[in-house]
């Protein structure tokens, strides 16, 4: 397998893990920039490109409530969590644990 191809699969694992990601920072306002800023800190790397796209798509989708901030020279628009936003982060996690659970025992079994 050339490096091209190992690449690409690193990327779907993590494209998988991109929604989680951005829900659990979501608990209380941030705006686009800010959010880049603390999944960087925490190791979780996300192109501003793929960011934006995907906040827009959570917000449609009912789970994020974004509201525009003016008072300051440079308006931002910051999201949070909807309540349904909310749930469906905590089911995510479980479902999360559970397949980490399950990787385990997978993983376990190689050794």
């Amino acid at each position: 397998m050339d490096n091209i191809q190992y690449s690409n699969m690193v990327l779907e694992l993590k494209r998988g893990t991109q929604v989680l990601s951005v829900l659990s920072q979501l608990k209380h306002n941030q705006y686009g920039y800010s959010l880049l800023q603390a999944l960087e800190e925490k190791g979780v790397m996300i192109e501003a490109g793929t960011l934006y796209p995907l906040m827009r798509r959570l917000e449609a989708q009912g789970l994020l409530i974004s509201e525009w901030d003016t008072s300051e020279s440079r308006p931002r628009k910051y999201y949070r969590l909807s309540d349904e936003g909310l749930s469906v982060y905590r089911k995510l996690m479980e479902e999360w644990k559970n397949i980490v659970s399950d990787m385990n025992k997978l993983m376990r079994e190689e050794s």
